[in-house]
């Protein structure tokens, strides 16, 4: 892989700036909602409210935005999940090193 020879630092930068972007990408949509509905509503000319919500949560459109809306969120969460793995990765390997050194002086006698 091609994130192998990269230091932990710079692992955790790439993930962390790739769940920042996917985060902002899906809070825009989702703080967006209502603004899109009141858009639709608009389009329909001057019929009441309620119907107006009605008729644009009907359409293929509105369906489209939610689902671009819920699949968001869901990269938006995978990519949370990467980043929470390559923590707990780096964890390990640190616990790791730690082992090995304690291991060393052990057997070295300078513990």
């Amino acid at each position: 892989m091609e994130d192998d020879n990269l230091s932990w630092a710079e692992k955790y930068r790439k993930c962390g700036e790739d769940w920042a972007d996917k985060e902002s990408a899906a809070a825009l949509l989702e703080d967006c909602k209502s603004t899109v509905m009141a858009q639709r509503q608009t389009m329909l000319g001057d019929i009441p409210v309620n119907r107006a919500e009605q008729q644009v949560k009907a359409s293929p459109d509105w369906e489209e935005y939610i689902r671009s809306c819920v699949e968001a969120r869901h990269q938006a969460n995978l990519a949370k999940i990467r980043l929470e793995a390559l923590r707990i990765e780096f964890s390990t390997w640190n616990n790791n090193q730690a082992n090995e050194r304690a291991e060393f002086k052990m057997t070295m006698g300078g513990g």
